[in-house]
């Protein structure tokens, strides 16, 4: 079984090359396809951005004459420098002006970009087979996709508007000071600037397994503690909060290890960084200082000197950080974007046509299939639901009945067979149309932490509020909903733990009535529960499966003897089929499990009954 090592650990570095496949992936998004207004906002940006820069390099050169002026003819000094100070304020205005513009055009392009690769990103994952989401860790997925647009931000307002300008400046002041007094400057400028970034690359190379190593353990740290309260109760009834506190620890005293480890190594990239800018300053001075005294230079020019240098110290201090920012940018977006290359596994034929439902009759023809090849688990399994008529699939645990319904949903591809609606290959139509016309009621119904209302809407989110009143009272559960304090607005907390079993049963019926499905899908869909609400719910499944196609996957042989026909599964195989007095009168496996389940009713079995009211584990198969 394959998976994806995007979801083992987030801080996997690719290799360079596949760092910078992220930014090509990016890059058309820097001049969308279709959109005239983006482009020109580019452009306009670029344009800002230009302008900022040569502004800021001629502020030095107004200083500069200011202070020639002042050390120059005194008959000067009143008119000349207040005329060159307010135009050295107005640069510096204009410079700061241009940058701040830039950042506002270029915003809509920004945003654009992050919300359209993270959508189409979220669109992909809910496109990939149930395999994949299975095997998912859901904090560690989580954390690369938000660590990803984190990526994005960065690299569109960093890599363009810091790297790229820096560097347009750094040229421009080599020239200016090459032009304005001799090679000599240009080159120790160029010399300090060259080691400044081989040192920075060197020593930021060295810190990537630092880095590494902290997205790994953060990653780890987080799908802990998500998995850890999702499964809260779990941990309650265990008394294990200690031990999860433990795990978690665990987790986090590995960041600390590793975020100290970071630090330090940062605080020695830091003073290599200082001391390389401090020896060109020190060097470009002492240059200035000494044409200043042979009379080459003046006072002015040895301030424009250093002006310029300082200048560059801010933006030449700060391309260490950017550097490695955008090299963790892009290993972040790499690997978000890597999970657009993780296969679908079930993906719709090219032009697929939408399902065609006249009767939905159901055919399962000759149907192998395993989740390992290694490990079968329907075996040569065949059978047929007449349109409008129920068949129930009964079976020990294991026997493969809950696999019928994801292969009938298409969560899987079987190995060998075909499994056909109204005579349609499903591997032949488009998933979305499939599965529009098959309604559920799973037996562990997991509702989002959102209201009753948005839970029962959610089976055909555009319906109307009536339609969706009519649905709850057809499961039972209008008037429940009417006697709590917010009615349809009551909120259902995580995963609806707010709300029992049965009451949860009862969303699922409704928003699966409200979806008017033409096939209708029970599965284990009372087996959570106690007797009484049992035989509540029965009667709301039995009148929404009136006159519909109906599979019933069950345990409880009660709710299943009115069924048309009864299909005993035992490893994967059919071993018995027929009606419910049938089945029993040939003295089977049926008629075995039926006695076993009347005895254990008719004995008062109050430990089963007190499980079933909390609701047994989800079981395979």
């Amino acid at each position: 079984m394959r998976k994806s090592k995007l979801l083992q650990s987030s801080g996997d570095r690719p290799s360079g090359g596949n760092e910078f496949r992220a930014f090509r992936t990016l890059a058309p998004h820097l001049w969308p396809r279709g959109s005239l207004e983006l482009r020109g906002r580019v452009v306009l940006a670029i344009a800002l951005l230009v302008g900022a820069k040569l502004t800021n390099v001629y502020v030095p050169i107004f200083y500069k004459q200011a202070v020639d002026i002042l050390t120059g003819v005194a008959g000067a000094v009143i008119a000349l420098p207040i005329g060159l100070l307010v135009a050295y304020g107005i640069a510096r205005l204009f410079a700061v002006a241009f940058g701040e513009l830039r950042d506002a055009v270029f915003a809509k392009v920004a945003q654009r970009a992050m919300r359209t690769s993270a959508l189409k990103t979220f669109e992909h994952l809910h496109a990939l087979s149930l395999r994949f989401h299975l095997d998912r860790q859901t904090g560690g997925l989580s954390r690369v996709i938000e660590r990803g647009v984190s990526g994005i931000e960065f690299l569109l307002n960093f890599m363009i508007f810091n790297i790229v300008p820096t560097i347009l400046e750094i040229l421009l002041v080599c020239g200016i000071l090459w032009g304005l007094f001799d090679w000599r400057f240009a080159a120790v400028t160029g010399v300090t600037i060259f080691g400044y970034i081989a040192f920075s690359l060197t020593v930021t190379e060295w810190r990537i397994k630092f880095r590494r190593e902290m997205n790994e353990r953060d990653t780890e740290a987080n799908t802990k503690a998500i998995d850890s309260l999702l499964n809260f109760e779990t941990v309650k009834y265990f008394g294990n909060e200690a031990h999860e506190s433990r795990r978690y620890d665990g987790a986090l005293r590995m960041y600390e290890r590793a975020a100290i480890r970071s630090k330090v190594s940062l605080a020695m990239l830091n003073i290599g960084q200082s001391g390389i800018i401090a020896i060109g300053l020190v060097a470009i001075n002492a240059m200035a200082a000494l044409g200043v005294i042979a009379g080459t230079m003046t006072v002015g020019d040895f301030v424009l000197v250093n002006a310029y240098l300082m200048q560059l110290y801010m933006p030449l201090n700060f391309l260490g950080f950017v550097y490695r920012q955008i090299r963790q940018s892009l290993t972040d977006m790499d690997a978000m974007f890597g999970l657009l290359k993780v296969d679908r596994e079930v993906a719709d034929k090219a032009d697929a046509p939408a399902l065609d439902v006249t009767g939905g009759e159901i055919v399962f023809d000759h149907v192998n299939f395993g989740y390992d090849e290694r490990r079968p688990i329907l075996r040569d399994v065949s059978f047929t639901v007449p349109p409008g008529k129920t068949v129930a699939i009964v079976g020990p645990s294991g026997a493969g009945k809950s696999t019928i319904s994801r292969i009938l949903f298409r969560f899987y591809d079987v190995a060998d067979g075909a499994v056909r609606i109204d005579g349609q290959d499903i591997r032949d139509v488009t998933q979305e149309s499939l599965r529009a016309c098959i309604g559920i009621v799973p037996q562990d119904t997991v509702l989002f932490n959102d209201t009753i209302y948005y839970n029962v809407a959610y089976g055909r989110p555009d319906a109307s509020p009536a339609e969706i009143e009519e649905a709850a009272r057809m499961a039972r559960i209008h008037d429940f909903v009417m006697g709590m304090p917010d009615g349809y607005q009551t909120r259902v907390g995580e995963r609806g733990l707010k709300l029992s079993g049965g009451e949860k049963q009862r969303v699922a019926i409704a928003r699966t009535i409200l979806k008017k499905p033409a096939i209708l899908l029970f599965d284990e869909a009372t087996s959570a529960l106690d007797t009484h609400t049992e035989q509540e719910i029965q009667k709301s499944l039995d009148e929404v499966s009136a006159n519909r196609t109906t599979l019933v996957i069950a345990h409880r042989l009660s709710t299943v003897v009115g069924a048309d026909e009864i299909i005993v599964l035992d490893a994967g195989r059919i071993c018995e089929r027929g009606r419910h007095a049938e089945l029993l009168a040939k003295e089977g496996a049926y008629a075995a499990m039926w006695r076993r389940q009347q005895e254990g009713r008719n004995g008062g079995d109050e430990a089963g009954e007190l499980a079933a009211e909390r609701g047994p584990a989800p079981v395979a198969g």
